[in-house]
C-alpha cells in the first residue's frame, strides 16, 4: 500500500500552480507606476516621500535621528538602521509594492508604501457592503 499516490502529486501541482499564478498576478497588478512611502510617527502623517524620484538616499527625520531609511533610485525604501533592540525594522527590508509596510515600534514609527494618485479625497481602505442589504 502506497502512502502517496498518483492522483495526490497531481492534486499538489495544481495546486502549487494556482498560488504561483496568483502570487504573481497580484505583484504585477500591485506594482504602480507612480508609489509613494508614507512614513508615520506615533499615528500622525509626517512624511510623504515619492519613490518614483529615482534618488538613492540616507535620510532620518527630526523626531528619531537614531532611526536611517535608505531610499533607493530604483523605487525602494527601507529601515536602514535604528537603535531598536529587536531590529524588527531592519529585517524587513526594502519594500516597493503598494500595501507593503515595516513597523519600528519601540520609535513609534510606521513606513507605509501607497500607490495610484496621492491625494487627500483617496481613501485608504473601502470596508463595507455596496449596495446590498444586511
Amino acid at each position: 500500500m502506497k502512502f502517496i499516490k498518483r492522483t495526490d502529486f497531481i492534486i499538489i501541482a495544481v495546486i502549487l500552480l494556482v498560488s504561483f499564478i496568483s502570487i504573481g498576478a497580484y505583484v504585477l497588478t500591485a506594482r504602480d507606476s507612480h508609489v509613494y512611502a508614507e512614513i508615520y510617527l506615533e499615528s500622525d502623517l509626517i512624511k510623504t516621500i515619492d519613490l518614483s524620484e529615482g534618488l538613492d538616499r540616507h535620510f532620518s527625520i527630526e523626531a528619531r535621528p537614531n532611526v536611517v531609511f535608505h531610499q533607493t533610485a530604483d523605487g525602494r525604501i527601507r529601515f536602514e538602521d535604528s537603535d531598536c533592540p529587536d531590529k524588527v525594522c531592519i529585517n524587513a527590508g526594502y519594500l516597493s509594492i503598494s500595501g507593503q509596510f515595516a513597523a519600528c515600534l519601540p520609535n513609534g514609527l510606521i513606513l507605509k508604501i501607497v500607490g495610484g494618485d496621492k491625494n487627500e479625497e483617496t481613501p485608504d481602505m473601502v470596508v463595507g457592503n455596496q449596495g446590498g442589504s444586511n
